[in-house]
């Protein structure tokens, strides 16, 4: 009988590996990109989520490294062989670098970009992708047997708007409740 399936999210800036047949990675992307990277043969894979494209290779394990594609993709990779992954069995299935706000940079295209470099330079077979478009994807992730479903997202920019208009105006109120107020605090 089969236990229900864990879902773990994989947020921007995280490397996520398992072996565990009951685990699923999920993340949402706009112009972020997940590679899923797996070796089905000895049942172990991993999802990333960058940000930025490039980067500089990073020893350090600090709070953004990760947000940098060279250091999620060598992470990941490095991870995946860690946990008994062989080199000549990894396939990638990758997704994401959309263009969801008009009033950003093109950085989807330039994470595209980075990530079909890196792999073309590592050797890792790509068998899958979906890059590009205006939409959000919502990925989940089977790391033991490389499965992967994709879903566009059609109210993220709502709810990104939303946040962002809830997020200046409670910016704004800080700064009128700091004006308005005289600090009690004696310095000596």
């Amino acid at each position: 009988m089969r236990t229900s399936l864990k879902i773990t999210t994989v947020l921007q800036g995280e490397v996520a590996i398992s072996s565990d047949p009951e685990i699923v990675f999920g993340t949402v992307l706009g112009s972020c990109i997940s590679v899923c990277m797996f070796d089905s043969a000895v049942g172990v894979g991993g999802m990333n989520h960058f940000l930025l494209p490039g980067g500089e290779k990073s020893g350090t394990d600090g709070d953004t490294a990760f947000r940098f594609g060279i250091n999620a993709m060598e992470r990941l990779l490095n991870g995946i062989l860690k946990a008994g992954g062989k080199r000549h069995n990894l396939k990638c299935k990758a997704f994401g670098g959309a263009a969801v706000l008009a009033s950003m940079s093109d950085v989807g295209a330039e994470n595209v970009a980075f990530v079909k470099r890196y792999l073309k330079t590592e050797g890792l077979e790509c068998v899958s992708f979906s890059f590009g478009g205006n939409q959000a994807r919502r990925i989940r992730f089977w790391p033991c047997t490389g499965d992967a479903r994709q879903s566009l997202v059609t109210d993220c920019l709502l709810a990104v708007g939303k946040q962002e208009e809830a997020y200046q105006k409670q910016e704004r109120e800080i700064e009128r409740n700091w004006k308005s107020h005289t600090p009690s605090v004696e310095l000596f």
